[in-house]
């Protein structure tokens, strides 16, 4: 006697794209790799590590820093104070860009980046302090570490 079969459920219509194609892009939660996406999805999942990553709700503005304890690229939603890295677990200051100045170190001319306000800042690379401000040029000393 023959059994009757069962009809397989359908399955889920998979997902698609909208028509125009938009993408968008974030950094990996576990391998920090970065993962393209299309607009409209709300987490991502990892080819590499398999970590799912939420997406943030759409119209958050994002911006990047370099971590200053192992130098991965971090992203986090704009107007943070503070992004730890998911790395090394440093926590970075995250400045705005009008809250950023510039100026070259007094001793090996590397471009250095301090906060508003600082009256010196200090080279990593030579650990010379540069002062900023009126009196830049006279105040310069050598720091020993």
């Amino acid at each position: 006697m023959p059994v009757p079969l069962a009809p397989y459920p359908t399955p889920p219509a998979p997902y698609t794209p909208p028509a125009n194609g938009v993408q968008s892009q974030l950094v990996c939660s576990g391998c920090r790799n970065l993962l393209v996406f299309p607009v409209g999805a709300t987490s991502v999942c990892c080819a590499v590590c398999n970590a799912v990553t939420a997406v943030p709700p759409p119209g958050t503005e994002m911006a990047q820093l370099v971590c200053g304890g192992c130098h991965t690229l971090l992203m986090y939603i704009r107007g943070a104070t503070s992004v730890q890295c998911s790395c090394c677990h440093t926590v970075n200051l995250a400045l705005e860009a009008n809250q950023v100045a510039h100026v070259n170190c007094g001793n090996c001319r590397m471009l250095l980046a301090y906060q508003y306000g600082a009256r010196s800042v200090k080279c990593a690379v030579c650990n010379f302090v540069t002062s900023v401000g009126a009196t830049a040029s006279t105040t310069e000393q050598k720091f020993s570490t």
